[in-house]
């Protein structure tokens, strides 16, 4: 018919979902097959130190001197140490400390590495130039020697205010937190250094926007990516140096049965009794492996740059 107007000329086109950035940044981690199957496992052995004293629940302390070093049974699926103590229910107990030193450590070291980055990165002049002095400071410091030096000098004084356990957990997570902040301060300041260029920034000062929103708001929020990454691997740091202090007997006192210490106790036994350890051995490897693996899965989902 003439003058009709072309069904295709009427028709209305066609819009797209919008994809919100985390979305998206979900969408390209689960193409990362290894970094998917990585946070599968970090989940399960989380879960499995979270929940697993509910259904094993044999106490960590009890001796049986009947049956001391034995190999994995079924009353003892990992063995016992040479006081017949209970692998597993030591495993799970000591996976609790593990974990929560080597996540709290993280929020310390990321507290002040994001304190540190973004006051430079905004500041600049004199104030950028201190302060990155004193992260290069902390970067050529030998950190296990004072590591050891300040938990042997100040841990039994603050176990006497807070308790054993607590006073320990404190001084371990402040130490280690202290002494990785250095990486995530140099990620946050370059971050801050290019971000504080863009045009958004710039259309938001114009605007009236105050120095504490412009950070808070506009400029902290894009620069969190190279962040959550540097996270993940404070996470592994903190429990390999938590382990490596209970292993050199200067972590948590050998009542306390973490990770490190199991392997420390365990490493006069190893010719007769290999058991004891592998169990907190696999822990710590499979732990650290897949918390470094779920960290590439987030840097390949966090920059734009890279297409997936």
């Amino acid at each position: 018919m003439a003058g009709s107007i072309p069904a295709s000329a009427s028709a209305e086109p066609v819009r797209r979902p919008h994809v919100g950035p985390w979305k998206e940044a979900w969408r390209r981690f689960r193409k990362h097959r290894l970094a998917v199957v990585s946070a599968a496992v970090l989940l399960l052995l989380i879960l499995g130190v979270l929940l697993g004293p509910l259904f094993w629940t044999l106490p960590i302390d009890e001796i049986d001197f009947a049956a001391t070093l034995q190999g994995p049974t079924l009353a003892h699926p990992l063995g016992t140490d040479d006081l017949g103590q209970d692998l597993l229910a030591r495993v799970l107990y000591g996976g609790r400390i593990s974990l929560a030193v080597g996540f709290t450590a993280m929020l310390v070291a990321v507290g002040l590495g994001i304190l540190v980055g973004s006051t430079a990165g905004m500041a600049g002049g004199r104030t950028d130039a201190g302060l990155m002095w004193l992260t290069d400071l902390f970067l050529s410091l030998p950190q296990l020697p004072l590591l050891l030096l300040i938990i042997y000098l100040f841990r039994a004084s603050l176990t006497e205010v807070v308790g054993t356990e607590l006073g320990v957990f404190i001084l371990v997570v402040s130490v280690i937190g202290a002494f990785n902040w250095m990486p995530v301060a140099r990620l946050v300041r370059a971050q801050f250094l290019s971000l504080r260029e863009k045009e958004f920034v710039e259309a938001a000062r114009a605007l009236g926007a105050s120095r504490r929103r412009l950070v808070l708001r506009h400029i902290l929020p894009n620069a969190l990516g190279p962040v959550i990454v540097a996270a993940t691997i404070d996470i592994a740091a903190a429990i390999i140096a938590e382990s490596t202090l209970s292993f050199l007997g200067l972590g948590f006192p050998p009542d306390i049965p973490t990770w490190g210490r199991l392997l420390f106790d365990a490493k006069d036994n190893l010719d007769f009794a290999p058991h004891w350890a592998l169990a907190p051995g696999i822990a710590i490897f499979l732990t650290v492996v897949s918390i470094n693996f779920v960290g590439d899965g987030l840097r390949d989902a966090l920059d734009p740059r890279r297409v997936l």
